[in-house]
């Protein structure tokens, strides 16, 4: 194998290496993002089943 075939070989291998991690890394962020929103949505959740038990609670001592 040439030098120069060598070389080729090793950028290419970098250039796989660097656009799997690229892909993991946009996979881990789409996962992440989806995370937060889910989060997001379950605290909601939480807020309005509390503000119901408060405003039923509020409601009967009066």
């Amino acid at each position: 194998m040439s030098n120069q075939a060598g070389k080729n070989n090793k950028q290419n291998n970098q250039t796989v290496s660097e656009n799997i991690k690229d892909g993991a890394g946009a996979a881990f962020h789409s996962i992440h993002k989806g995370l937060e929103a889910t989060e997001n949505a379950a605290m909601n959740a939480v807020d309005a089943t509390a503000n119901a038990v408060n405003n039923l609670t509020n409601n009967k001592k009066r």
